[in-house]
């Protein structure tokens, strides 16, 4: 990534943010730069140098990280000490690392339940969120995922998930799913969060063949994602019911822009629609695509956003 001018912090490096856990970090952009975190999905997935595309490094200074366990930072699939609250005080930990007091979030997937949580409990911080297939991690959300509300349009996808687990642990996919992954030696966890990665990434896009998600799977780490994925989802994300939805009114001065795909399949639109009646003052983009950001549709929604926030 590009090393930002004039900056007194390495353009990447790790943070320490406890005694297990060490945050791998990239800055993106220009020291004086508007600043933004972007927040990987997943959990797990981890950040990509795809991810710089949304920002004009003339305009943005962005922090990008992986998040607890994730991708390159250590230790890698870890969960013990791993909750949402971890990384919501990992934010402001890399927030005060950076010297940023006020910052835009830019997030997806799950980077969009994070940022919603963060921005419930330090709104004083966000200058704004830039939000991409949401995802409330309520009940019905985690059901929808993992609980079969997928099998209505994706028949075949659901069935391999769920061929995995034996008919006995289909009430606890997930913890079925973990269980396996961490105590099951290392061919059972490859396997498994193999075929976890399968699933999601089978069904991210509206078109997309079996050659193309067995490459998306060779550029993510697919197996913190996995193990995040289900540590995370079986803990129902470490929020009570309805946490976002029942808090979101305290985010109505804060400028929010939310992208959202009609055909999303692990994210429905229902959820965003939920949230933007919560919130009558923020943007909701429903626009003809899946759950990607790597859409067109998406995509430019999202450039459009940044190009009219770097305008402002």
């Amino acid at each position: 990534m590009a090393h930002s001018e004039n900056s007194d912090r390495p353009a990447k490096g790790f943070l320490k943010v406890s005694d297990i856990h060490t945050l791998y970090y990239e800055v993106y952009g220009k020291e004086s730069g508007i600043p933004v975190l972007f927040l990987h999905g997943g959990p797990g997935a981890g950040f990509s140098d795809a991810d710089q595309r949304f920002f004009d490094p003339d305009i943005f200074r962005v922090i990008f990280f992986d998040q607890r366990g994730s991708s390159r930072s250590t230790p890698f699939g870890a969960t013990l000490e791993n909750t949402t609250e971890h990384l919501v005080e990992d934010i402001n930990r890399l927030l005060d690392f950076f010297g940023i007091d006020s910052f835009y979030i830019f997030g997806g997937s799950w980077g969009s339940t994070l940022a919603l949580v963060y921005a419930i409990q330090h709104t004083e911080r966000v200058r704004g969120l830039i939000l991409r297939g949401i995802f409330l991690a309520n009940q019905s959300s985690i059901d929808h995922f993992v609980g079969g509300g997928v099998k209505k349009f994706h028949p075949e996808a659901w069935q391999r998930f769920v061929a995995q687990v034996p008919a006995i642990h289909r009430q606890d996919i997930a913890g079925y799913y973990l269980d396996r992954m961490k105590n099951g030696g290392n061919l059972v966890r490859r396997t498994l969060a193999y075929e976890w990665a399968w699933y999601e990434i089978s069904i991210f896009e509206r078109e997309i063949s079996d050659e193309a998600i067995a490459a998306v799977l060779d550029t993510l780490p697919f197996e913190s994602l996995a193990i995040l994925e289900a540590h995370y989802i079986g803990n129902r994300c470490f929020l009570e019911e309805n946490y976002i939805l029942e808090r979101a009114g305290c985010l109505e001065n804060i400028p929010i822009f939310m992208v959202q795909g009609r055909y999303d399949m692990i994210c429905p639109p229902l959820y965003a629609y939920q949230l933007h009646r919560q919130l009558p003052h923020s943007e909701l983009f429903l626009v003809d695509a899946g759950h990607s950001d790597r859409e067109p549709a998406i995509e430019k929604a999202l450039l459009d956003i940044m190009a009219g926030i770097g305008a402002s």
